[in-house]
């Protein structure tokens, strides 16, 4: 007769940097450690620690919190940030991953605007994953909408699973304002699912970034399939915590989205008696 038991993957949950907001870069390294985070996603952006190599070791080193990751500066807010050549910031992301001992570049598919950037991005994204052992998980998007209007802000396309890329990223917030089916979304991806965006939405036209279980996106699910599958690249919690009226409340919330990715970050399996 077969008994229960747990399966928990070698996937390590992180702390995006962006899930302090309006806090800094270095706050996000100690709230890390001490709610015990098994490392940081680095979020370039306009915060100067951020795109400071040398600051963000000595922070890595003094709270013993890894940098596992580093999402490019692909925001319309950091389109100064590392370079305005967008290729030139991949590089710059690449070299901070390799110095900072970092896995993943996380990035985004260009915007539409970026015309020749967009055009060469699928073979650019491959030229540059040949050329490092650091993965390029390409994330999926969503369309731009203003009441019924729907506008196509990202090229080739916002959900990335049309193209072949050999790492993706799946972001569940993104998914949830795209109003795509995350765990559909999950198989196209398949094996080449590198990295993972925790977060939570409700549809709307916004991309909300909630809390895991304030939202209607299958997170569990999510999470429960990842362990299935023995899943070991990285589970990032990336949430929204602008509104909350102290650090107190931010760290609760926090506290809350990693007690639900570790809790649902294990699967129960039967195996058979010896």
């Amino acid at each position: 007769m077969a008994e229960p038991v747990v399966r928990i993957p070698d996937a390590k949950v992180a702390l995006s940097t962006a899930s302090v907001y309006p806090e800094s870069t270095a706050t996000a390294f100690e709230i890390a450690a001490r709610l015990g985070y098994d490392g940081v996603e680095l979020m370039v952006w306009t915060d100067p620690v951020s795109q400071d190599i040398d600051a963000l070791r000595r922070l890595s080193d003094y709270h013993q919190i890894p940098v596992l990751a580093v999402h490019a500066p692909c925001l319309l807010i950091t389109q100064r940030v590392w370079s305005t050549d967008p290729w030139v910031k991949l590089q710059r992301a690449r070299a901070a991953a390799e110095r900072l001992g970092a896995g993943t570049v996380v990035v985004h598919p260009p915007f539409r605007w970026q015309r020749q950037y967009a055009r060469d991005f699928v073979a650019g994204i491959w030229r540059m994953a040949n050329e490092t052992d650091v993965r390029f998980a390409v994330e999926n998007m969503y369309p731009w909408r203003y009441r019924d209007r729907e506008m196509l802000a990202y090229a080739p396309d916002w959900d990335v699973t049309s193209d072949d890329y050999r790492h993706f990223t799946i972001d569940l917030s993104h998914a949830a304002t795209a109003r795509a089916d995350a765990l559909e979304m999950l198989d196209r991806m398949g094996e080449r699912l590198g990295h993972v965006h925790l977060a939570d939405g409700n549809g709307s036209n916004k991309d909300e970034h909630l809390v895991p279980g304030r939202g209607v996106q299958p997170c569990a699910e999510v999470l429960e399939r990842l362990a299935l599958t023995g899943f070991d690249g990285h589970v990032v919690v990336e949430v929204n915590t602008r509104r909350a009226m102290s650090g107190a409340e931010r760290e609760a919330d926090l506290a809350e989205a990693l007690a639900f990715t570790r809790l649902h970050l294990a699967s129960a399996v039967r195996v058979p008696r010896a």
